[in-house]
């Protein structure tokens, strides 16, 4: 990095190395990558302060990373990286309370085992729980349920360090506009080192998947998203072919799993893969593929019976580009029929784009998050994806572009941990608290030691713009 450090900092960081010089990380779907000066292993909140002070000395950039799932460059940095993973500890329960205080280190599956053995769950988790939860509520992590909001509502007190080296302790009842922020703070205020989550006793769901046609889902959309307590849609693109998802808790306790080796295993992800492969030389398969594997996989109905956070969770399968935004509820189904127009459209011109199975479609419930998708208005989650088979690329800016243009037409905010093309004035406008979080970073962080490229383009005002200091590789830059 051409930085002189003194002797007695560089041993001290060196002491916290948990790789080699020269390493070089990547994000799961492996679709962006930088090589940080350090890549460090924390196990104390002092050891961050002294990483801060550190940072600020020599103006250095510090970034946390928990599971690095977000597909995005938001983990990226070429300065300092911090893997929380040794700080996943347990703090305290409070079983009156029902509440749980962790380490921000703690994966979201490690904490779902320390519920399960105090009798606990959080109340709704997302797909997947790989994350850590720290990094969970950066990017305002959700699940599905029109009476439930994402994971960072669910925080009811936390702990961060910010860009002066202090602690910083904050709640509801204490320091209160900083905890509004610091719930969903993409890593811009300073580093969570501790998470107070509020849950509910553990429960059991039971989950019931049904296929039906996009029309009939958006022609009773209201009846559809209040039909249980948790309703995801799959919609598959190229035909009206949908499935609906709806959980409810039951008292049963005999698990019930539909999942079969040769269907979902072995046709539904190893098969499935290579035809994707195949179909990056031929596009136009794509839409007969989705509907060959809607008829042998979906097209029936399953039900199945376990612990709450294993029904909340799914196989996400293989590496994949992907955007989601969030849309006010009840704009959800215009925009969803202008999505299937351009589709259709597309799908009926030579060379048009040809777009893989599902579109995701969730619900989550208006919070008080000020960088929350869903601050102050129910939404519905959106969701679009294009898998990478074997981390080959596919082109999919055309699909992403027009898909962003009918999410911003519909008022739609953009799920943080993707990548997007949202930026300082457009946050202005679609967020209330927008001005209030940006002036809250200066504060926390005055000589800007957490911004990198993705917090550069979208939170800095273009007066602040400062030049870059992450080297990001992509894969997939020229489609």
């Amino acid at each position: 990095m051409g930085v002189d450090i003194r002797d007695s900092d560089l041993q001290f960081l060196d002491s916290l190395r948990c790789q080699p010089p020269g390493y070089r990380f990547h994000n799961w779907a492996r679709t962006f990558s930088s090589q940080p000066a350090f890549y460090l292993a924390p196990t104390t909140d002092g050891e961050i302060q002294q990483i801060v002070r550190i940072a600020r000395r020599y103006a250095m950039t510090v970034k946390a990373i928990g599971s690095g799932h977000s597909p995005s460059d938001i983990a990226c940095t070429d300065s300092i990286m911090l893997n929380m993973d040794k700080m996943n500890r347990v703090l305290s329960c409070d079983q009156h309370a029902r509440t749980m205080t962790v380490e921000g280190g703690m994966r979201l599956h490690e904490l779902h085992d320390v519920l399960k053995r105090h009798g606990l769950a959080l109340s709704c988790v997302g797909s997947i729980s790989d994350q850590s939860v720290a990094g969970a509520i950066a990017t305002a992590t959700h699940g599905t349920g029109a009476a439930y909001s994402d994971l960072s509502s669910v925080v009811v007190h936390l702990v961060l360090i910010d860009g002066t080296g202090r602690r910083q302790v904050c709640s509801a009842a204490a320091n209160s506009d900083l905890f509004d922020a610091a719930r969903c703070s993409l890593g811009a205020l300073g580093i969570v080192t501790q998470v107070t989550v509020q849950c509910e006793p553990a429960f059991w769901l039971h989950a019931v998947q049904e296929p039906t046609t996009l029309g009939s889902v958006l022609d009773d959309f209201g009846h559809v998203v209040g039909s249980a307590e948790h309703v995801r849609v799959w919609w598959f693109p190229h035909t009206d072919a949908a499935v609906v998802w709806r959980a409810n808790r039951t008292p049963a306790r005999e698990r019930v799993h539909p999942e079969s080796f040769v269907r979902d295993r072995l046709y539904g992800f190893h098969v499935y893969q290579m035809q994707l492969l195949k179909a990056r030389a031929c596009p136009d398969d794509i839409p007969r593929l989705t509907r060959e594997h809607f008829a042998r996989r979906f097209d029936r109905r399953l039900e199945w019976t376990d612990d709450s956070f294993r029904v909340f969770n799914f196989d996400c399968l293989f590496p994949q580009y992907v955007n989601e935004w969030a849309v006010p509820l009840e704009r959800a189904p215009a925009a969803l029929r202008a999505l299937q127009r351009w589709v259709d459209d597309e799908g009926a011109r030579p060379g048009g784009a040809r777009v893989h199975f599902p579109v995701e479609i969730r619900f989550v419930q208006r919070n008080s998050v000020w960088l929350s998708p869903a601050y102050d208005q129910d939404v519905c989650y959106i969701g679009v994806i294009m898998y990478r088979p074997f981390h080959w690329p596919v082109p999919y800016k055309r699909y992403w572009k027009a898909y962003e243009d009918i999410m911003r037409l519909h008022h739609g905010r953009p799920h943080w941990a993707k990548a997007h093309q949202m930026f300082y004035h457009d946050f202005v406008d679609c967020y209330p608290k927008f001005a209030d979080f940006v002036q809250l970073r200066r504060d926390c962080d005055p000589q800007n030691i957490f911004v990198n490229d993705y917090l550069r383009r979208h939170l800095l005002p273009p007066d602040e713009l400062l030049p870059s200091d992450s080297r990001i590789a992509t894969d997939h830059a020229h489609l």
